[in-house]
């Protein structure tokens, strides 16, 4: 696994900008960047169990499965990566999730004169490093544009 980091600066407070993060609509808007069908399902509590899909082409429901690890409002959330989603099936096992798991992704969140500085520290697959490096900081410029609208 690989370590990338994302970063950008924010023109809102950070329990704003952490609220509207995990909002079930405007997820869906950020994340766009990633599958333009991303969303969640489950909840964003420690301890809790989530997952982010998206449609393939065929319409085929895919994804990950995961727990949220860490939970602290305004401040940092933490996101155990450990299995798959196809279809209505959840993969815990095998070739595909060794090569993904167990995997983290971790965003803090930084207040400083009204700026809220978003990093974001995941574990990837060398084979995604570049797709990730192209889509997280387009993911997060939405993020922001919303968050300053």
């Amino acid at each position: 696994m690989k370590k990338s980091q994302y970063k950008i600066d924010i023109k809102a407070p950070k329990n704003s900008v952490f609220d509207k993060m995990i909002d079930p609509k405007i997820y869906k808007k950020w994340t766009y960047a990633f599958n333009p069908t991303s969303h969640f399902e489950g909840s964003w509590e420690k301890g809790e169990k989530i997952k982010f899909i998206g449609f393939d082409d065929k319409g085929k429901k895919q994804g990950m499965l995961a727990e949220i690890a860490e939970n602290i409002p305004g401040e940092f959330i933490s996101i155990h990566h450990y299995g798959l989603v196809n279809g209505d099936d959840e993969i815990t096992s095998g070739p595909e999730v060794e090569k993904w798991g167990p995997a983290f992704e971790n965003y803090h969140f930084e207040e400083n004169d009204g700026i809220t500085t978003v990093t974001v520290e995941i574990d990837v697959v060398p084979e995604y490093a570049d797709y990730f490096d192209k889509t997280w900081p387009e993911a997060l410029k939405i993020l922001k544009t919303i968050s300053e609208t």
